[in-house]
């Protein structure tokens, strides 16, 4: 009696010791909503360019030109002499206000005040950034900022609201290379 007991609690626990199946998904994800979300940020980042191509169109006194970046700009002041532009580390001083593509003020150089930069190494949008990296010392640009290269999606939370492409001026007061600090 006592050998059937263990012979069937033997079996009982070789049987229960079956290893896991894995379960059926209870929600099969199609990918539509990425496909969809896609196709917006598409027409969105059309709708902009088409935006600033008009703006440039219609600005016949400046010659802008397309960064591989994401953005236009225009020199107001441009520098010919000078060949030294900002790398990583170096600390440059500038000011700059921004502006809606239709020329509302959104924040003015004396809000903002001049600022002082580790390149790359702080936290500024990403046209900016690659923006500063394009000037010498004492020049002077303005920049054409998709929302992509600005503030995106979610704007700065205050006066900047979500996808505005914006129109920035630049001066660039000084470059201080990283070996120099």
């Amino acid at each position: 009696m006592q050998t059937k007991i263990l012979s069937l609690l033997f079996l009982f626990l070789t049987l229960a010791c079956k290893s896991p199946e894995p379960r059926a998904p209870v929600i099969k994800i199609s990918g539509q909503f990425l496909k969809e979300s896609v196709i917006r940020n598409n027409a969105l980042q059309k709708r902009q360019e088409d935006q600033i191509q008009a703006l440039i169109q219609a600005d016949t006194g400046n010659t802008y030109y397309s960064s591989s970046n994401g953005f236009w700009y225009h020199y107001n002041i441009k520098k010919e002499d000078d060949t030294i532009t900002p790398h990583f580390g170096d600390l440059v001083t500038f000011n700059y206000n921004i502006l809606t593509l239709d020329g509302k003020t959104l924040y003015s150089r004396e809000e903002i005040g001049d600022r002082e930069y580790a390149v790359d190494q702080e936290d500024l949008f990403i046209g900016m950034r690659k923006g500063l990296k394009l000037m010498k010392a004492g020049e002077t640009v303005t920049f054409l900022f998709p929302s992509s290269v600005a503030f995106g999606y979610y704007g700065d939370n205050e006066k900047i609201g979500h996808n505005i492409p914006i129109k920035s001026t630049v001066t660039l007061q000084s470059i201080t290379p990283k070996d120099d600090l």
